[in-house]
């Protein structure tokens, strides 16, 4: 394999500096770079700064410094050919064969470069002449200032064909070039070789180096078949990883800047003239997965700005979709949704920065646009439909890859969802909801209903710790012997908060399961609890209480613990411990 084909570049670029180290030192952000605890040496001061800008770490109290590929070749004490395919596997991108065919290949997409280059001059010199009047115009009515212009280095292709092709060829350009660079295609019906932008605004789409790659065109004639145009997929090109204004956002976001993803290519600009430096905007598709990992390696919440339509909602949905396999720890997305016929562009336009400030102010989270898509137009009139959307939150959830995400979500998503079963009873006169402590009348029915003693005050805490355990890991055996739980209150008034709760869940839906029963309780603050009720304390001392126990001799132990706590029976083994 020859390191000068480009191979190593494209590591560089795919896997942030920050990423990577971030999965062993504690970084923190300051401004454009991260600082932390150097992990070469001893320190009680952070001296190590990782750079994703310029694509480096570096120690100033030991010296050590690199990119990516150093820091895997030091922290796992790989050689550099080990270490490529380490970053190549973690990236998704296949090692290149070790032919004359692949370093050809690098030596074509460096001369692609410098012909992109070369037309994206050749487009802003267009702009600025005669010829280019028309374009001028169009980006003055819409409030674009002659900075704004020079600084998205924005041009014109004019509407004669061939005007390209005959000014890149005068430099030495071929045809072929041209062709594999996108600007050049062959018609449909055959015949002579075309100019692929021509009576456009044009675009340029640059890399995460501000290297141009691409171009949009934005129609000047209303009897145009596209309004918009990119650039086909080429070598250097493709529009489901690439980010319009990718290189500035990065920069914007390093400085504290909120990311913002919006829809086209005026909407970035108008917005960065506004005040707003951090935006970026697919390509003419919804956000791709290789999008939303490029967003986080900018920001940790990038913010989804979408038209307040029907077809802003449905694009909310599918980024959601999209994103909770990739959900990780302290990444997620925020969204806004603009008013009625507002877009971006329109929206500073006609009501200045604020009134988007004030958005962003407001911006909901991903959880909260998941379940509004769940719920929405959701009829939940039945019992049947109410579990369907249980079913739907649970099947959502489950999309999540990393499982602590993963469990915060299912404790998240079906609070809401008992949330809303209680608001529903409430409306129409149910019984109490999930989470309340019943009414002092409600108390005195289910006393009379059980019929049975109180517990003795001096009851020890192990039996109703194991029971409460128990009836959290099997809850079809609460489920069972309801009624026996909800006994009058116990004197521990931890423990009594927990068993009001886990009846009162239980109560509300039957079919709980284990996992959907503990989130729910941890969601409403028992998680300190229940870690000490599933500690090695109980689970020595009653076995069932592991995962890996066998379920069928729960039963038998369930129904012990119950006789014991219902009983007030005090015990005198000595064996383990309250907790």
């Amino acid at each position: 394999m020859s390191t000068g084909d480009g191979f190593p570049e494209r590591l560089r670029d795919a896997i942030a500096v920050s990423e990577l180290v971030g999965r062993h030192v504690r970084l923190q952000r300051r401004g454009r770079e991260f600082t932390g605890l150097c992990p070469f040496h001893s320190e009680k001061s952070p001296s190590f700064t990782v750079n994703d800008d310029k694509q480096f770490f570096h120690c100033f109290g030991c010296g050590a410094h690199g990119d990516v590929i150093g820091w895997v070749m030091r922290w796992e004490n790989l050689s550099y050919p080990e270490a490529l395919e380490r970053l190549a596997e973690q990236a998704g991108i296949p090692m290149p064969e070790r032919t004359p065919q692949a370093r050809q290949a690098a030596e074509r997409r460096a001369t692609l470069y410098e012909v992109l280059e070369k037309a994206c001059l050749w487009f802003e010199q267009q702009l600025a002449v005669s010829s280019g009047s028309e374009a001028r115009r169009y980006l003055e009515g819409r409030g674009l200032t002659p900075e704004t212009i020079g600084r998205f280095r924005l041009g014109y292709a004019p509407g004669q064909r061939g005007l390209l092709r005959a000014a890149l060829k005068a430099q030495g350009i071929h045809d072929s070039q041209l062709v594999e660079a996108g600007l050049l295609k062959q018609p449909e019906e055959g015949g002579e070789l075309r100019d692929y932008f021509f009576g456009r605004v044009i675009f340029p789409i640059t890399d995460r180096q501000g290297r141009v790659i691409a171009f949009g065109g934005r129609a000047l004639s209303s009897d145009a078949r596209a309004k918009y145009l990119n650039s086909p997929d080429t070598p250097l090109f493709d529009k489901g990883r690439v980010l319009y204004n990718l290189h500035h956002a990065r920069r914007a976001a390093a400085d504290g800047a909120p990311l913002l993803v919006v829809e086209g290519y005026m909407d970035v600009i108008a917005l960065a003239q506004a005040g707003f430096p951090g935006c970026v905007a697919p390509l003419g598709t919804a956000v791709t997965e290789d999008q939303l990992q490029e967003l986080w390696r900018m920001a940790p919440e990038p913010v989804i700005c979408l038209d307040g339509d029907a077809a802003g909602q449905r694009a909310a949905q599918r980024v959601t979709e999209r994103a909770l396999p990739l959900l990780r720890p302290g990444c997620s997305l925020q969204f806004i949704t603009l008013p009625q016929g507002e877009d971006p562009d329109s929206l500073v336009t006609n009501a200045g920065p604020a009134a988007l400030q004030v958005l962003l102010q407001a911006a909901r989270p991903l959880e909260t646009v998941l379940w509004e898509g769940l719920v929405g137009g959701r009829s939940l009139d039945t019992p049947e439909r109410q579990a369907a959307l249980r079913q739907a939150v649970i099947d959502q959830v489950q999309q999540i890859g990393d499982r602590n995400v993963q469990t915060a979500y299912r404790t998240a998503l079906l609070d809401r969802y008992f949330g809303l079963m209680r608001a529903r009873r409430g409306a129409t006169g149910g019984r109490n909801g999930l989470g309340r402590r019943p009414g002092r009348g409600q108390r005195s029915a289910q006393r009379s209903a059980v019929g049975t003693k109180p517990l003795v005050a001096g009851l020890k805490r192990r039996p109703v710790q194991i029971l409460l355990a128990l009836a959290v890991r099997h809850p079809h055996l609460a489920i069972g012997n309801l009624e026996e739980l909800a006994r009058p209150a116990l004197d521990d008034r931890e423990l009594e908060a927990l068993r009001r709760t886990l009846v009162d869940a239980l109560a509300e839906a039957p079919d709980l399961d284990s996992d959907t029963l503990e989130c729910h309780l941890r969601g409403q603050g028992f998680s300190e609890l229940l870690d000490r009720l599933f500690g090695t304390a109980l689970t020595m001392h009653e076995p069932t209480l592991r995962l890996d126990s066998v379920p069928h001799e729960a039963e038998a132990r369930f129904a012990y613990w119950l006789d014991r706590v219902v009983t007030g029976a005090d015990e005198t083994e000595g064996r383990g411990a309250t907790l």
